[in-house]
């Protein structure tokens, strides 16, 4: 199995597996959407962390396979391929991507995929799609621009440059940049933390930044202030407020 779940403390885990670069194949692209269906619906799973092991995140797509698919075999496959990595992006969960090594092409566009980037030092972040005459087909064109800005976006599209892991800091590609043996267990810990708040208003939370940057500021409050008025409607706010009155800020117990 190219990808695999494991379920820990509220923390599921998709493991990447395919030696030696983690390349996206067509089944690999299949199974995520798979486990991004499986971790949405379980309720046993709060928060998610995408990791592809201690040497490589994800060197892109299976370059090989793809060189045997015309533009008819294309045409239906990119749908395919959307679906899966926006599966990922729609878990309305927190998602965190803990990235080591190379992240190119698929890899990086599936980390675009995560709410927060946690980064090795020596991790190398890009969009090398135009080296192959061709652009980024995972949303890269799409969540690079709304992450980064446009121009910076551009810039990386267009050179299909490499960047550090420090300069994909300053640029807002990842968020925080660790030594490699500490990416995954400070991507557990992130993943962790969330999977003891209040899963409906993370949830709640998530819907309204990202359903927000689609569409306009009058649409998103409107979306927000629906969302905010219904959490009154559960007992997690019950919780937190009852807490907060009695204990003070940060002590609440979520169920």
């Amino acid at each position: 199995m190219t990808l695999s779940l494991e379920v820990s403390e509220g923390v599921g885990t998709i493991l990447l597996d395919r030696p030696p670069m983690n390349a996206l194949d067509i089944a690999a692209q299949d199974r995520l959407r798979e486990l991004a269906a499986e971790v949405t619906d379980r309720a046993d799973v709060r928060a998610v962390v995408l990791y592809g092991g201690e040497k490589v995140f994800a060197a892109g797509a299976d370059i090989k396979e793809m060189q045997t698919m015309d533009h008819a075999a294309m045409v239906v496959r990119s749908r395919a391929l959307q679906e899966a990595f926006t599966a990922v992006a729609r878990i309305p969960k927190p998602v965190v991507a803990a990235v080591t090594g190379y992240a190119l092409g698929g890899g990086c566009e599936l980390a675009l995929c995560a709410d927060y980037r946690i980064a090795a030092d020596n991790a190398k972040l890009g969009q090398p799609e135009i080296l192959l005459g061709l652009i980024p087909g995972a949303g890269g064109t799409q969540r690079l621009s709304r992450l980064v800005g446009p121009s910076r976006a551009k810039d990386l599209i267009f050179t299909g440059r490499m960047v550090r892991a420090e300069e994909a800091l300053t640029l807002g590609l990842v968020d925080r940049v660790v030594p490699a043996a500490e990416v995954y267990p400070q991507a557990y810990a992130w993943a962790a933390k969330l999977a003891q708040g209040p899963a409906i208003a993370l949830r709640a939370a998530k819907e309204c930044v990202d359903g927000g940057l689609e569409t306009g500021i009058d649409t998103g409050l409107t979306v927000e202030r629906t969302w905010f008025a219904a959490l009154f409607a559960t007992e997690d706010r019950e919780r937190g407020m009852r807490s907060f009155v009695e204990e003070g800020p940060g002590k609440a117990r979520f169920v």
